[in-house]
């Protein structure tokens, strides 16, 4: 019973396990599906390096100081409008003032005249007040009296201009001036005349603030529109971007750059990104021919140089040992280079469309057992063959490909492990597969590859390793002829590496069909 509750218990804790590191990866696919748009909205728009963004940035600019300058000039002449306004006005009743007092003092007394006069020419807002040469008041506004002229301090009005001004007292604005008040000859005193501006300006300063408010959306909308517009414009620059990112060397002659309804500056950069396609494709077209014919014309005479010189060494008896050994390198250079020639010879057949593949069904565990025996013979290394565990029935793992090409892909796979890899250490393969797919995977424990060159490993001609590569008699082809046939047959061929720990070469093909 203890043992049944052990195992129901433990099958509980390992299904809330599973199911926990289920959930975990439910949410962070979620959470990238979230942000991805994000981030992909934000290498777009808010790159500073970008075009686009560099315009909408400038023009931003552009129309904000346009429409800064707009407002502020508006702004401006609305207030001198608004002064000259009331300016003229107080000069219009300073002016008018003295012959008002003439009037009213020959029918009433002069006190009772100034304050008669000031009656009648009160404007709202307007305050006047007289005082004798002797500073003694003479008459006033009534509106001096209101609360709101109360908090004016009017000692610091001392200094009020002769032509009438806008002065700040506090929070208020006033138009202020102070002239010589004579009548009939007679200096009277001084006359002051103080007009309240301040509701003027807060509503000037109101129509501002909306006027940048209109301003700023306006702003707002036409970057929005000529971002838009800007990224529309740069469609086919994109385009050409992602041409070029996507050509290859088989698509060089068809691949062209049609834009009808660009402007006329891309469609010409278009015409000659065409050309230069062209150029490109005659020059590729040029060069495998180059490399077809002269490995095509050298094959031949260096197979008749290679047959007399392994003759030669069958037949060494009366040869002395430096002669021997001569004919040996000279020999063993002969099948490198016939092998080269014959690398080229195959991988100018697939660029031209000339490689046939000849399928039929095989059964991977018995291929990949055949292959394993060989180069353990040729190499004089450990070969290891393994299979999945789930893998029941090796003999019904089976693809549909050309033997011969699966076992040479196969065998330059191994070729490439040996080579990289001490001689103590085993080269691995294992059998894996899914319900469509069947992997073959090529297993070392050596130097490992970089990050950087993982990604230009299946180039022709390229090597991780120049000093080795030459010591051991690499061309830089192996891999690629591996990647050329495996791709031929509607599989593909990567690689996982990490210095100092290995690497590891999956071939993927798709599993027959088993009816």
């Amino acid at each position: 019973m203890a043992s049944v509750s052990m195992i129901f218990n433990g099958g509980i804790v390992g299904a809330f396990k599973r199911y926990r590191q289920w959930l975990g990866i439910r949410w962070a696919a979620m959470l990238r599906q979230q942000f991805l748009p994000v981030a992909q909205l934000q290498r777009q728009y808010l790159d500073p390096t970008s075009l686009q963004c560099r315009l909408t940035l400038e023009i931003a600019a552009l129309l904000i100081l346009s429409l800064s300058g707009i407002a502020g000039w508006t702004h401006w002449q609305m207030q001198q409008i608004l002064i000259a306004t009331h300016t003229q006005q107080v000069a219009y009743i300073a002016s008018r003032f003295p012959q008002d007092v003439e009037l009213y003092s020959e029918m009433l007394p002069m006190e009772r005249g100034l304050e008669k006069t000031i009656e009648n020419v009160s404007v709202s807002g307007l305050m006047i007040w007289v005082r004798a040469r002797d500073g003694q008041l003479l008459a006033q506004s009534p509106s001096l009296q209101s609360e709101k002229f109360d908090r004016i301090d009017w000692q610091s009005l001392r200094g009020v201009p002769r032509k009438p001004q806008v002065y700040q007292v506090g929070n208020q604005h006033l138009i202020l001036y102070m002239g010589a008040l004579i009548v009939h000859g007679q200096d009277l005193g001084k006359l002051y005349l103080a007009k309240d501006v301040t509701q003027d300006q807060r509503q000037l300063m109101m129509a501002t603030q909306r006027l940048g408010g209109v301003c700023l959306g306006v702003t707002v909308v036409m970057v929005v529109v000529l971002s838009l517009r800007i990224q529309r414009s740069l469609q086919p620059l994109q385009k050409m971007s992602q041409m070029a990112g996507a050509i290859s060397a088989a698509d060089l002659s068809q691949a062209r750059l049609q834009l009808q309804n660009a402007p006329r500056e891309v469609r010409e950069l278009a015409q000659t990104f065409n050309r230069m396609l062209s150029r490109l494709a005659d020059a590729w077209e040029q060069q495998r021919q180059v490399v077809s014919n002269i490995s095509h014309e050298l094959r031949t005479p260096l197979t008749i140089v290679l047959g007399y010189l392994q003759s030669l060494l069958r037949r060494s008896a009366n040869l002395s040992d430096y002669q021997r050994e001569a004919l040996t390198t000279a020999t063993t250079e002969a099948e490198q280079a016939t092998r080269l020639l014959q690398d080229l010879l195959d991988l100018a057949r697939a660029d031209s469309g000339y490689m046939h593949f000849h399928r039929e069904s095989v059964v991977l565990m018995d291929l990949v057992t055949e292959v394993a025996a060989m180069a353990e013979q040729f190499s004089d290394r450990a070969i290891q063959v393994s299979t999945s565990e789930t893998l029941i029935a090796p003999e019904t793992l089976k693809v549909s490909a050309d033997r011969h090409a699966l076992k040479r892909g196969l065998v330059n796979l191994i070729d490439n492990a040996v080579k990289y890899s001490a001689a103590d250490q085993p080269v691995v393969l294992s059998l894996q597969f899914t319900e469509t797919q069947a992997m073959i995977q090529v297993g070392d424990r050596g130097v490992g590859i970089s990050l950087a060159d993982q990604s230009r490993i299946f180039d022709r001609f390229y090597r991780v390793d120049e000093a080795r590569s030459r010591a051991t008699g690499g061309h830089g082809l192996g891999l690629a002829i591996a990647k050329t046939l495996i791709e031929g047959m509607e599989g593909s061929i990567t690689v996982r590496s990490r210095l100092g720990e290995g690497s590891t070469f999956t071939i993927t093909l798709p599993r027959e069909v088993t009816i």
